[in-house]
């Protein structure tokens, strides 16, 4: 396992709706942050899928209409299986550039879809998936609920890796469930830009004297066709993601970013070494915690609406 490695957080855009130019994409980003030297990238939210800031689905409590269902049937077209072309294509890539991907795609399940982080390994390919636990307000419309079958910190050559999804960070006992399992590099794609974000970041990295890394979109309405029934705005330059992507250490120091209003890859080195300093006062499932007083139970069984 590696001491010491460059990490790399892409802010950018998806191309909307259309998941084949969206992996092309992702391919030259992972590319240039191969060659910068990064070992690992990280992709915002949904970056694969589209995230459809300000699109209601024409769907008001009680009540749903017939250009939402298309609107849902676009959505739904526009997302991917984690078996495949698409992914297949990042697959390669990054075992072309040897870089670790981690990156947030609309899956397709059935004929539900999840919000999804996908973790791949440049030799062994796609070695884990983490599906969101809980959409946050009309999310919850258009995707469905993960559980906790998909709660796991993956093991690779580079530490431990695990996910946690946009205001998922707000949920106490899903962190804790992270910290559990060892977690190193804490990745957080995300579509929060707000500047709260950033002192959740560091509280995080700081409670679980881990890495943090998180990645958002800068989304512009004009990334979007024209005909795109935004309910914020209709001039192409209004910015509807300013991004926000950062890096924070295991003592809650800022070690790069945030950036805000532009598309970039930033870029940060990792120590592993700084995980065990940082744990000489506070380890919160070790020495700094108290089991025989609070615990949390993490059911990891995948649940099923229908038993055979």
């Amino acid at each position: 396992m590696k001491d010491k490695l460059k990490a790399a957080v892409v802010q950018d855009s998806s191309i909307p709706f259309d998941a084949e130019k969206t992996a092309r994409k992702a391919c030259r980003l992972i590319e240039e942050a191969a060659s910068n030297g990064a070992e690992l990238v990280v992709f915002p939210e949904a970056f694969l899928g589209t995230y459809p800031k300000g699109l209601t689905f024409d769907s008001p409590v009680g009540k749903r209409h017939p250009e939402g269902r298309r609107d849902y049937l676009k959505y739904y077209d526009g997302a991917v299986e984690i078996d495949g072309a698409e992914i297949d294509d990042i697959v390669s890539t990054a075992r072309e550039n040897n870089i670790f991907v981690v990156m947030g795609i609309i899956e397709k399940g059935g004929s539900t879809l999840y919000c999804t982080v996908v973790f791949i390994d440049p030799e062994s390919g796609v070695v884990g998936k983490r599906r969101k636990l809980m959409p946050t307000g009309s999310e919850r419309l258009v995707w469905g609920f993960g559980d906790g079958s998909t709660l796991d910190v993956v093991e690779s050559d580079l530490g431990a890796i695990g996910a946690v999804i946009c205001w998922e960070n707000y949920m106490p006992s899903l962190r804790a469930a992270m910290y559990g399992q060892g977690v190193e590099i804490y990745c957080a794609p995300t579509a929060d830009d707000r500047d709260t974000w950033v002192s959740t970041m560091q509280h995080i990295a700081m409670e679980g004297r881990c890495f943090v890394l998180s990645s958002c979109q800068f989304l512009k309405r004009g990334d979007f066709e024209e005909d795109y029934r935004c309910t914020l705005s209709d001039n192409p330059e209004e910015v509807l993601m300013r991004g926000g992507s950062m890096v924070v250490g295991p003592l809650g120091e800022i070690i790069s970013g945030p950036v805000y209003n532009e598309n970039t890859i930033i870029y940060a080195d990792i120590d592993r070494d700084t995980l065990v300093k940082s744990k000489l006062d506070f380890d919160p499932v070790g020495h700094y915690s108290r089991p025989d007083v609070l615990s949390v139970h993490v059911d990891k069984e995948e649940k099923k609406a229908v038993h055979y």
